[in-house]
């Protein structure tokens, strides 16, 4: 398979002020996504999780375009989306969509759904026919779950589950060839989650498309993925097949992760609590960003920031892992 998104050495930070600050104070840096690569083949999912905080939103953000970059490099089909300008940016615009974390309040109250499926479109390819907007509409509606009669409805009339399976087929509507799916099942009830995770995997498969799966729920990640990025502070800190991840991790975070995850069969187990907070990333730490939480943590953590390197079926930041 071919590469179709090319991360390299992206990072993204933001002038903030501090709460309280006169307004003639300096502002201050904010590294929200920091040196971060990483590549996705054409037809696969890679899943990114981390905790709040960690930049996964920053990330899918700076990608489709409506945060700026820093530094780096955003690699689609070989065009380098972080160093277009508006118009040439409008051409990839297309072929990358997004899908939001909270349903309802990605969608127009004020349009049907049959306008809000179709805005991208008739954006898009305004020529189109309107008979054949509403056949691709209708055709979606029925692909995604939803009745195409209930096309002229409102986006209130509609559950939360429904209205995720309205952003999906919006997606879909312009035949892209990269979906960022932002937290897309956080918001619904676990049931619903499992629907539309079925539905997303489905349509993988069916239309070939690529995903990057943002979230921060590692049995969610583990379902859809083909690969899986852990974040810390912005950092990619490993990356593995879910098998791999989940049997075998490598990086301190990662097993820390997964020892505070609920688990099948084990309820009531003693679940030790994560040690210390993600550190401030206006003023992140030395050296390995996780050091400062880590039990294994030395004097060579703390001094130099490890590199990505490959382990044993993955990649791993990390100086001490074996």
């Amino acid at each position: 398979m071919s590469t179709i998104l090319s991360v390299k050495d992206l990072s993204v930070t933001f002038d903030v002020h501090k709460q309280g600050a006169w307004p003639w104070t300096p502002a201050q840096k904010l590294h929200a996504v920091s040196q971060m690569s990483f590549d996705i083949k054409a037809g696969e999912c890679l899943g990114v999780v981390g905790e709040s905080g960690s930049g996964k939103s920053t990330l899918a953000r700076a990608i489709v375009g409506t945060v700026p970059s820093s530094n780096g490099q955003i690699l689609f089909e070989g065009a380098d989306l972080a160093r277009m300008d508006t118009r040439q940016r409008r051409v990839h615009r297309r072929d990358v969509q997004m899908i939001f974390q909270d349903p309802l309040a990605a969608l127009n109250p004020r349009m049907t759904v049959g306008d809000i499926i179709a805005e991208p479109l008739v954006t898009h390819e305004p020529k189109t026919p309107r008979i054949e907007v509403k056949r691709r509409v209708a055709e979606l509606m029925e692909r995604v779950g939803l009745l195409p009669n209930l096309i002229n409805r409102y986006p209130h009339e509609f559950s939360g589950g429904q209205c995720q399976r309205i952003g999906i087929a919006r997606a879909l509507i312009l035949k892209p060839k990269l979906i960022i799916c932002d937290e897309p099942v956080s918001a619904l009830d676990v049931s619903v989650q499992a629907q539309v995770l079925n539905l997303m995997s489905d349509l993988k498969d069916d239309l070939g498309l690529t995903y990057l799966f943002i979230s921060h729920d590692l049995t969610v990640v583990q379902h859809i993925s083909d690969r899986v990025g852990v974040l810390y502070l912005g950092r990619l800190v490993e990356e593995a097949t879910p098998e791999e991840l989940f049997d075998n991790p490598k990086h301190p975070y990662t097993q820390m992760l997964l020892a505070a995850a609920p688990k099948l069969g084990e309820f009531g187990r003693e679940v030790p609590p994560p040690v210390g907070e993600i550190p401030d990333p206006i003023n992140p730490p030395s050296g390995c960003a996780y050091h400062p939480r880590c039990p294994l943590a030395n004097g060579r953590c703390k001094a130099e920031r490890p590199q990505m390197r490959a382990l044993r079926g993955a990649k791993v930041a990390c100086h001490l892992a074996t």
